[in-house]
């Protein structure tokens, strides 16, 4: 693999000759820009950490048909397990760059010239750079990675802090940037009721700014939000009595969300995040609240890292009129950080006026830090307070833990300590999360409660059977209540396998208590209070997604709160062009319970056609037995000119 690199002062010019024996072996078969299947086929992926401060960087990513995606990325992208369906927290897919991409498959490979114009980049103001950068290649076909700078096999080409230097780059010029984008909306509905139909219309304008205030600072306006081109969430079945966690798809809230991010680590479980932008302009059954205006300024400067913003909401569907007002501070040394973080959310109108007689306000304090002595082993948490307004309990009722000042609330801490290396993981965290911690603008699925968690995880790498990696792995939960009664616990066994050719299997086994302290209903069947013991079992096999047709399937018969529960759920996908695509996946979960039974059905189907790498069309049909309701959402996406 060739690796040219050219610079004037606009851009920064990328050329790769990536040779193959023939082009029969090259995987190539999505041109839609920014979807996942970009990773799993032949693809050159590039990292700029232009501050070099070894945590964060610009990542760029292109296949053999030009195809684009582009992504940024904080605290070098640790968290996520994408073959499970978790993303990391910690990498932004939804930043669009302007850069431009022209790509050709030869005989014996393929070859692709990138243009990065240095005004899609943020980078420290001096006459001579110095920037960390790594290059790899992906080998869709073989499963094989190639990197620049040499990468262990517990990390990813986000490991920056391992990244190469690139040096030598001088009297760059980021121009204006400057970009404004004016927009027009119109809709209507059509209603027929009792024989009689009324019709509604609606139109609306508005405005969004971006500003580079400097080479590392941005200035984002907005004005009238429109939210209509986000793509529509993805169903999800709730049999739980904790809420779900939905994620953010709106752009305006996408870049450098990483920069506000106070939270725990591990994807798996959420115990808190203390800033969730889906609170903003939202409902909790996800409707839409009118944004009447926003704006944010976010960057870098020198060692530190700034995050500052304030949107207002209108008045709407029973919801007062509401701002919502955050700010994130952090000074980095090299991969550790100690940031401040401060929420407000009060009910308020946009002329300043306090939406109602009760001046509600809720807040959110917390100083969080991430601490790296050693390559491997990092050390992160956070300590948190709320105060709410209109809170007045006597301090000696046992149920509360607020303190003698009216309007303070509880406390939050959060602290995760792991070790990665090439063949151990292995990781302790710790939340407590008293009655009255209450962070309104984010998310915390459960409050009152104590909760610990250790996992330890071995990936041998055998020479049989066309395995990879085997990931044997244990871990335990242990939750109680404030006073250390036993609310929950679960035992985790899992055996993983990844082959070869990229495919997966894992076989896990769950054993698990749940104290329900009051009834809840599912599907109308209710489940009493009382102490539950249960097994779960399952096994997924997933196909290697590389692959022109694919396929997955998954298994888990279980005990479920004194009855059975089976759940099925299975994919298969093809891309039968290298412009069209196409995925159906169905998910079933049969209950069988003491009080009553019942049966839920998920359904997806999507459908991608690209007419160029800048030019798609993506439909989206879902199906949800439980709330009877069969939706199809359509998405046109052209980018006339990048910028």
């Amino acid at each position: 693999t060739e690796i040219y690199l050219l610079y004037d002062a606009q851009n920064l010019y990328i050329g790769v000759r990536a040779w193959q024996r023939s082009n029969h072996g090259v995987v190539a078969t999505e041109m839609r820009r920014d979807s996942d299947r970009i990773l799993d086929e032949d693809n050159i992926q590039i990292i700029l950490d232009t501050f070099r401060d070894s945590r964060s960087g610009y990542m760029f990513v292109t296949n053999p048909l030009g195809a684009q995606l582009d992504q940024q990325v904080f605290n070098e992208g640790e968290g996520g397990a994408r073959q499970f369906g978790f993303s990391s927290s910690n990498i932004n897919r939804d930043w669009d760059g302007v850069w431009h991409v022209a790509a050709r498959v030869l005989e014996d490979g393929w070859v692709v010239e990138i243009a990065i114009p240095m005004v899609t980049l943020r980078f420290n103001d001096s006459d001579q750079q110095v920037w960390g950068m790594n290059i790899m290649r992906n080998m869709g076909g073989k499963n094989e990675q190639a990197f620049w700078a040499p990468i262990s096999k517990e990390f990813t080409i986000t490991r920056v802090s391992r990244a190469g230097v690139l040096e030598g780059m001088q009297e760059l010029n980021r121009g204006m940037d400057l970009r404004v984008t004016p927009f027009v909306t119109a809709g209507g509905s059509s209603t027929l009721a009792s024989g009689e139909q009324s019709n509604d219309w609606q139109q609306d304008v508005g405005l969004d700014m971006k500003y580079g205030l400097s080479s590392g600072l941005n200035l984002d306006l907005t004005v009238n939000t429109d939210f209509a081109q986000a793509e529509v969430d993805d169903e999800q079945v709730n049999l739980t009595r904790f809420a779900l966690f939905f994620p953010e798809k709106r752009d305006f809230f996408l870049e450098n969300s990483g920069k506000f991010r106070v939270g725990s680590a591990n994807p798996f479980n959420r115990y808190a995040e203390l800033f969730f932008s889906r609170r903003i302009g939202l409902t909790e059954s996800g409707d839409n609240v009118p944004i009447i205006g926003g704006a944010r300024l976010t960057g870098k400067v020198g060692r530190n890292d700034l995050a500052v913003m304030t949107v207002q909401t209108d008045e709407a569907m029973g919801t007062a009129a509401e701002n919502f007002a955050v700010a994130k501070f952090s000074r980095n040394w090299g991969r550790s950080r100690v940031g401040a973080l401060v929420i407000n959310k009060t009910d308020i109108d946009a002329f300043g006026d306090l939406a109602n007689d009760t001046s509600y306000f809720n807040r959110t304090y917390a100083i969080d830090a991430s601490i790296a002595p050693h390559p491997n082993f990092t050390i992160q948490g956070f300590v948190a307070a709320t105060e709410t307004s209109g809170l007045n309990v006597p301090v000696d009722d046992p149920n509360t833990s607020i303190r003698e000042d009216e309007g303070w609330g509880g406390m939050g801490t959060y602290i995760n300590a792991q070790w990665l290396d090439a063949d151990w993981k292995i990781y302790g965290e710790y939340g407590d999360f008293e009655n009255d911690f209450n962070p309104e603008a984010g998310f915390l699925p459960r409050n009152g409660i104590r909760t610990s968690k250790w996992h330890i995880e071995r990936s041998p790498r055998p020479d049989f059977w066309g395995i990879r990696v085997l990931s044997p792995m244990v871990n335990y939960i242990y939750t109680t209540d404030q006073t250390g009664l036993r609310l929950a616990d679960r035992w985790h066994y899992m055996l993983g396998v990844r082959f070869d050719n990229g495919a997966y299997l894992n076989l896990w086994w769950n054993d698990i208590f749940d104290r329900v302290d009051r009834e809840f209903s599912l599907n109308e069947v209710v489940i009493p209070a009382g102490d539950y013991d249960f097994n779960e079992y399952r096994i997924s096999f997933d196909s290697s997604p590389s692959r022109r047709f694919y396929y997955g399937l998954m298994l888990s018969p279980q005990q479920f709160y004194g009855g059975d529960r089976f759940d099925t759920q299975g994919k298969i996908g093809a891309r039968l062009t290298d412009r069209l695509a196409t995925e159906a996946s169905w998910t079933r979960n049969d209950v069988d319970l003491p009080s009553g039974d019942f049966e839920v059905d998920l359904a997806s189907v999507r459908v991608d056609f690209s007419i160029s790498p800048a030019m798609a069309i993506r439909s989206i049909t879902q199906y949800n037995s439980l709330s009877e309701q069969l939706s199809t959402s359509a998405r046109f996406r052209w980018t006339y000119r990048p910028g």
